[in-house]
């Protein structure tokens, strides 16, 4: 890992989420010791302690979209925090909150991609694709439309936070583990050719030939970026989560993605979304995200290269 300053940004928020509850996020991964076990790796960590931004007013859509306002206004601020860090040469980690907030952290990183002329490569790990649009959504939750709305289908007000609309397009994304999507959103996926690594091609081939295949192309120009929404483990070992969906990684398997990740030494940001400490058992899903960063950081490095040259 060449980055050697990293950023803790909290942003406690559920206003996107239909259930309350990862607005406690944030504290509960500093709890787990998140920037304990990255400062280890010699890694100079700064907690910028977290965002403000307007309460859940907990109220019903209003045109396919809940709680537009206070979206945006909670997306605008991460927007301008994460773009601040990479402008200092630092790694910035948002720590969620819900993924929501994912609109404003990918549109700084791909802002600062093209102020610095890298290629930008997302990993989208979850347990759901979302691409809904107002259109198509069941509930109206914004935290099932970030990846819409950075592609540029979704209100001004989200699309434009990043100053290019669209933010991002769909080749730079990658989704990994994806086992729940809306019927309107299968069609989207396809249509988009949004490149989608869901359960059961994981089962098919397994998960280092996935992960292979969804870093293939990362270079030295490549600015990597993870989106770790937690639901993306299977509910056994994280059960902080408010939308569950049966069938997801291992532990080893979230574990070797993270360290494959960690191999390419291209990370570059990184979002830790969706902990619902009022629905986890005693921390343990903030600590296995904890776990996890840590692997994106090179845990296994020295064991790996010692099995190398055994």
């Amino acid at each position: 890992m060449k980055q050697q300053k990293v950023s803790l940004i909290g942003v406690p928020t559920d206003v996107g989420a239909g259930v309350r509850g990862a607005s406690m996020g944030p504290e509960a991964l500093r709890v787990a010791g998140l920037g304990r076990v990255i400062a280890a790796f010699g890694v100079e960590v700064r907690d910028c302690g977290d965002l403000a931004g307007p309460p859940n007013p907990e109220l019903a859509a209003v045109e396919g979209f809940r709680h537009l306002a206070e979206v945006a206004q909670w997306n605008a601020t991460v927007h301008a925090a994460v773009h601040a860090e990479l402008e200092d040469g630092r790694l910035p980690i948002m720590l969620g909150g819900d993924h929501c907030l994912a609109i404003g952290s990918i549109s700084a990183v791909a802002r600062h991609c093209r102020e610095t002329g890298k290629a930008l490569r997302v990993l989208w790990f979850d347990a759901h694709s979302d691409l809904n649009t107002a259109t198509m959504t069941p509930s109206g939750n914004i935290h099932g439309m970030p990846v819409a709305c950075l592609c540029g289908f979704g209100p001004e007000v989200l699309t434009g936070i990043g100053g290019q609309v669209p933010a991002i397009v769909p080749a730079q994304i990658r989704q990994i583990g994806i086992r729940s999507v809306d019927e309107g959103e299968k069609r989207f996926l396809h249509e988009l050719r949004v490149e989608v690594f869901d359960m059961r091609y994981i089962d098919e081939i397994g998960m280092r030939a996935t992960m292979e295949q969804a870093l293939a192309g990362v270079d030295e120009n490549t600015h990597l970026h993870v989106s770790l929404d937690v639901d993306f483990l299977d509910p056994t070992i994280a059960p902080g989560v408010g939308t569950t969906v049966r069938g997801g990684p291992t532990y080893r398997e979230a574990e070797l993605c993270m360290e494959m990740v960690a191999d390419t030494g291209r990370l570059g940001s990184l979002d830790i979304v969706e902990l619902n400490p009022a629905l986890d058992h005693c921390n343990m899903t903030a600590e296995l995200a904890v776990d996890l960063a840590e692997s994106l950081f090179g845990k296994s490095t020295l064991m790996h290269l010692h099995r190398n040259y055994r």
